[in-house]
């Protein structure tokens, strides 16, 4: 069900070596960890304990090989030559988190050089890319806000590394012919993510979904009720088929164990349960758990990624519409968005499928916000061999009435709409796009350094 919001966990590693004012750079450990608790993140590794020697790296490989985090935080005490920084760092690089290099400014009082921080992380960062292990630094005091936020910026980062590791994305058939934009490559999301496909026929889900006990049925209704008022309106017969497909899809989630789905929702949903499959998809997408249509696994996978950073849910959508004259676009999608997303302002409906006619789909306009979009995509870099780049763009979703039939928002980019048009169409993306709510372009960018992904700028 629907994700628990929990701390960013920081892997803390104090370095400092006994030559040097080993009280201030207790001093300096001790208010980094204060800082960052007070910003409600998670300190594990050395809290207390400055490293000094290559024992004390091997007591914090120890402590830390046990737990999970997202950060990898090298705080320079005070200065200490590259070993332990190198030793630990290794140790760690099959995790692919983020590496943060800390370091703090001496006072210039004409006295003794107390720490010499600064000059410690010099060393760290030359041997760190000699070894291709990527890194970013800071050069702040303990309580700088703006070193907590890229602290809890790159953390956020880890954190979608570490929840794509080992994340099972559920197929259910395959693309409809003609969208090779939902075409995947199952060994590069394996090797980049850690991300695994588990296919089912679909066949065995329509079936599964025709199965499905009244009350089951009837306890989708009433969930789904709870946002759309208009539920009896609609033919009731269709409108338990697609109760059926959600628990038939939630049951596979739940028993295979899925961080997503990506579903083949057309035709056969329509010609053999006589239903739509999207409102079922948007329950689960409310639920944190990404569904896209059209089998869209790189879309599951980038909702999942967006969904990672920002807590909440991510959409899949069509970009169907562009205007120079209003400088704005259209995202849009049948019925499949997350009740979350819907403009408070505004009624959610349950409607038809505009080419199908047959429930049960939602009808919303997007509420108003900051955006981030995003696609993973799969990109020629010489004749015959694929690779993946992360496209990554952003905007403001504007109040306005619905655009079209089903869900929609008209947003403004931080480009102009006819240079995203130019982007689409020259580097011939993808259809779908993820979108989630908040600014965590910074976020894509360290999480796209980390596996090795090109980025492309939508906006």
């Amino acid at each position: 069900m629907q994700q628990q919001s929990s701390p960013l966990r920081i892997a803390l590693v104090a370095i400092a070596r006994p030559t040097f004012d080993v009280p201030l750079a207790q001093s300096v450990a001790d208010a980094v960890v204060s800082a960052l608790e007070t910003a409600g993140m998670q300190v594990l590794g050395s809290r207390s304990e400055l490293l000094m020697d290559s024992d004390a790296a091997q007591r914090a490989i120890a402590t830390l090989s046990s737990e999970s985090f997202d950060l990898l935080l090298f705080l320079q005490a005070s200065f200490a030559d590259s070993s332990m920084a190198v030793t630990i760092a290794e140790r760690f690089r099959d995790r692919r988190l983020p590496l943060l290099l800390w370091a703090v400014p001496d006072a210039r009082d004409g006295g003794r050089l107390r720490l010499n921080s600064f000059c410690g992380i010099n060393l760290a960062g030359h041997a760190l890319h000699l070894r291709s292990l990527p890194y970013d630094y800071l050069l702040s005091r303990p309580t700088d806000p703006d070193a907590v936020e890229k602290v809890a910026t790159m953390a956020r980062a880890g954190r979608a590394l570490r929840t794509l590791q080992g994340a099972r994305i559920g197929l259910v058939g395959e693309h409809p012919a003609g969208f090779d934009t939902c075409a995947y490559d199952a060994e590069q999301l394996q090797q980049r993510f850690g991300v695994a496909v588990v296919p089912t026929p679909l066949a065995e889900l329509l079936q599964d979904a025709a199965n499905i006990v009244p009350a089951a049925r009837e306890a989708y209704v009433a969930r789904v009720g709870k946002h759309a008022h208009n539920l009896t309106d609609l033919e009731p017969t269709a409108v338990r088929g697609t109760a059926g497909v959600y628990t038939a899809l939630r049951t596979l989630v739940d028993r295979k164990q899925l961080a997503g789905v990506a579903v083949r929702c057309w035709p056969e949903f329509f010609t053999e349960l006589q239903c739509a499959a999207c409102g079922a998809m948007s329950l689960l997408n409310d639920e944190q758990c990404p569904a896209s249509c059209e089998a869209d696994i790189n879309g599951t996978v980038t909702s999942l990624l967006l969904q990672a950073l920002s807590g909440a849910p991510a959409f899949i959508t069509d970009l169907v519409s562009l205007d120079a004259d209003s400088d704005s676009g259209v995202l849009w999608h049948c019925g499949l968005a997350p009740f979350q997303m819907a403009d408070p302002e505004t009624a959610i409906l349950g409607t038809v499928h505009s080419n199908r006619k047959l429930p049960l789909l939602f009808e919303f306009p997007l509420k108003p916000g900051r955006v981030t979009i995003a696609r993973l995509h799969r990109s020629i870099t010489t004749p015959g061999e694929e690779t993946y780049q992360l496209v990554i763009g952003g905007g403001e979703m504007v109040r306005a009435p619905k655009s079209f039939g089903g869900t929609s928002g008209v947003i403004r980019f931080d480009q102009p709409a006819t240079a995203v048009l130019d982007t689409v169409m020259r580097h011939g993306l993808e259809h779908h796009f993820s979108i989630t709510y908040g600014d965590y372009r910074r976020e894509l960018g360290i999480f796209a350094q980390q596996v090795g992904l090109p980025l492309l700028a939508l906006t």
